[in-house]
């Protein structure tokens, strides 16, 4: 299926590997002019030279902090009015809610709801006048059935969650859609942090614990970032201009729920 992208800009979050590596190479392979930001600058510029290797096409990078207003300066200045936003950021660290202060909890608000907020206030009044504009939000799993050690995410995801809902229904008409894609266990290295916690508190090994949680799926494996990529790729496409303020669970079943 042709998604209709190529020649489209994409700025991607995140992408020097994992979740935001594989929606980047999704759109990469599908013509779309990539800009991937992450916080290191050899990390995501041999990430932008194998993508460009892989498939064809140019991969533009830049190493900044996006949650940082300058960060996020830079990034619109290397990718001036694009089409499409993948808003994605590093999840809070697990833990236990006693622990957490409060500057524990405006880091998780910083990142992971007022950061893409922001970089949708700067970037949907073009998409709006262009009359095309693909946001996704990459939030969690969490936000649909919480996990108890990640407190932060569910908390701050879910935030982020709430506004989108609103705003989505507000840009519609203009051919602009919001969603969010929330990813289960995705064979990343935060999972892995998640996995190293929930071994401590239960006395397990990690692998044991990454035992039990691909036993508890019943596609009967984790997920990986190809899985995440290709469905983030569709969502910016041409075919899903009807898909409006959704919450997308690609989890292989894990959520137990009809609904």
């Amino acid at each position: 299926m042709d998604l209709g992208l190529a020649g489209r800009k994409a700025l991607v979050c995140a992408a020097s590997k994992g979740i935001g590596r594989g929606c980047a190479e999704a759109l990469a392979g599908e013509g779309v002019e990539v800009t991937i930001l992450a916080r290191t600058e050899s990390d995501v510029r041999r990430t932008a030279e194998e993508i460009g290797a892989a498939t064809g096409c140019r991969v533009a990078w830049l190493a900044c902090d996006i949650t940082a207003p300058e960060g996020r300066a830079a990034a619109l200045a290397a990718c001036p009015d694009p089409d499409i936003l993948i808003n994605n950021a590093g999840g809070p660290p697990p833990g236990d809610f006693r622990d957490w202060d409060r500057d524990a909890w405006l880091r998780a608000i910083d990142a992971n709801m007022l950061t893409p907020i922001e970089l949708i206030k700067a970037t949907i009044d073009g998409m709006i006048a262009r009359r095309f504009g693909r946001i996704v939000n990459i939030t969690s799993s969490s936000v649909k059935a919480p996990i108890d050690i990640l407190g932060l995410s569910n908390g701050a995801r879910s935030g982020l969650t709430g506004f989108v809902a609103g705003l989505a229904r507000k840009v519609a008409r203009h051919n602009v859609t919001i969603n969010n894609l929330l990813p289960g266990s995705i064979d990343t290295d935060r999972l892995v942090k998640t996995f190293e916690a929930r071994a401590k508190g239960s006395g397990k090994t990690l692998a044991e614990a990454r035992q039990a949680a691909i036993d508890s799926i019943p596609a009967g494996r984790l997920g990986d970032a190809g899985d995440l990529g290709a469905v983030c790729a569709f969502i910016c496409s041409v075919h899903a201009s009807y898909l409006v303020g959704q919450n997308i669970l690609l989890d292989g079943g894990a959520y137990p729920g009809t609904y």
